[in-house]
């Protein structure tokens, strides 16, 4: 009853709210890839957990390669320590690295980018409208610019 009433009001409202949708339509986005990143974190450790069990169990209780001790320690200490540190960058990549490198340093990062590239452009049009000034012909000497609003020539 109350699903039905909300999807009234939703569908009819009017949809000329484009921008609206489209921030909201992002946020969303930006909202399910960052709890995919969680849930796939989350997934890791219980991953690490069990592999890490099974890597212990197999060397000591099954026995499986007990003789094999690289640097003195049993080969499943070596295993699960790459593992480990395998899982903290993995952690560190998702929760320290994205805060600052997260959605908003990306859109400062784009916009710094925009505007130097237009800056290039607005010097590079310069430069080239100085090396190859655009021929005077008679229409345009003989026109006159309102200075209010210059492009409409107005005639002498």
């Amino acid at each position: 009853m109350i699903y039905t009433k909300v999807l009234l009001i939703m569908l009819s409202k009017k949809k000329n709210n484009s921008k609206l949708d489209a921030e909201n339509r992002e946020l969303y986005e930006y909202a399910r890839k960052r709890t995919l990143q969680k849930k796939r974190l989350f997934q890791h450790f219980v991953v690490f957990l069990i592999g890490a069990v099974f890597l212990i169990v197999l060397n000591t209780v099954i026995g499986y390669q007990e003789d094999f001790q690289p640097l003195g320690y049993y080969w499943f200490v070596w295993a699960v320590l790459l593992w480990t540190l395998i899982f903290l960058v993995h952690f560190f990549n998702v929760f320290v690295i994205h805060t600052f490198m997260g959605k908003e340093w990306q859109d400062r990062q784009m916009e710094l980018l925009v505007k130097k590239q237009k800056e290039k452009i607005a010097k590079m049009q310069g430069q080239v409208e100085k090396d190859y000034p655009a021929p005077e012909t008679k229409e345009t000497t003989n026109k006159k610019i309102d200075p209010e609003t210059p492009h409409k020539p107005l005639n002498s």
